[in-house]
């Protein structure tokens, strides 16, 4: 069987159920982040590696400025995905002989942009050549508080789904310059109780279905109303991916306090409902159409 047939959520449930744990890991692979216990009383610390490849994230006439902000910020929008603080990066840098120093000194300019931007320190790393395409990969450690923290598995049947945002149209160039949303994940978890996370790197057709099964969940999508970046369509915002928006889900009680509240603090960000989680079902297949690896 080929990598192709498999595709990337089977290859991961393969490979990583024999991965052993060790004591202070407190959760493995198979969220956004992994978390350990951390020195300091009542926090987490968080782990996440992401990675960006020629060909597939970004092409050979991508600003090399851009591709190493999104090289940085693919891993921090994951931070963000569970409301946690990044500080500290590891960059591995692996590309080919010819590849030109004005290019790599670029890319880094766009590391460093995004790192400060963040917050982040980088400290430290690898380089190596290769004779194919090149890859960055991005090693990122932080912490979340124990009671702050927000998984994919803690939604809860007719809790209200939320994105931040507008979807769809990441081809055009948005999948190399898009803001992680750090800030808006920390105030959400500071004023609300945050059932269950997600940021959209592979689509809403994807990343929905995700969350409920990690909640034991089905869900219910109000197509309509989708917040759509202009000029694109339903099926461009729930199949295009690479959003990194965020996808919540929060009790229906807390809804309407939760959109006005949002309207205050970040007037210039929308905020929409769109859709429900529900009782265990059956998806649509025809919701499940976002970016899958591998296939």
């Amino acid at each position: 069987m080929t990598l192709g047939q498999l595709g990337e959520d089977e290859l991961l449930k393969q490979l990583l159920s024999r991965a052993p744990l060790r004591r202070g890991v407190v959760m493995g692979a198979g969220d956004d982040c992994a978390i350990v216990a951390f020195p300091r009383p009542g926090m987490w610390q968080l782990l996440k590696t992401d990675c960006v490849v020629e060909g597939i994230h970004f092409t050979s006439k991508s600003p090399a400025v851009s591709v190493g902000w999104k090289a940085m910020a693919r891993p921090v929008s994951d931070f963000a995905a569970m409301a946690g603080v990044p500080q500290f990066a590891l960059v591995t840098l692996i590309v080919p002989a010819g590849k030109t120093l004005d290019w790599v000194k670029k890319l880094y300019r766009g590391l460093e942009k995004a790192a400060h931007h963040f917050h982040v320190a980088i400290v430290g790393g690898e380089t190596s050549n290769t004779t194919g395409p090149a890859v960055i990969s991005i090693c990122v450690t932080g912490f979340v508080e124990k009671d702050r923290w927000v998984g994919r598995s803690g939604g809860k049947a007719a809790d209200e789904l939320f994105v931040t945002g507008r979807l769809g149209g990441s081809l055009r160039g948005r999948h190399l310059e898009f803001i992680p949303r750090i800030e808006e994940a920390r105030w959400l978890t500071k004023h609300f109780s945050i059932h269950a996370m997600m940021d959209l790197s592979d689509g809403l057709g994807t990343d929905l279905p995700r969350l409920a099964r990690a909640s034991g969940v089905g869900f219910e999508l109000d197509e309509s109303a989708l917040p759509l970046q202009r000029g694109c369509s339903i099926t461009q915002a729930i199949s295009d991916g690479e959003d990194y928006e965020l996808l919540f889900a929060i009790s229906g009680r807390d809804g309407k306090r939760l959109e006005k509240s949002w309207r205050k603090r970040f007037p210039k960000l929308p905020l929409t409902r769109i859709g429900r989680l529900s009782q265990p079902s059956t998806p649509d297949p025809q919701l499940l159409r976002g970016y899958v690896h591998f296939k």
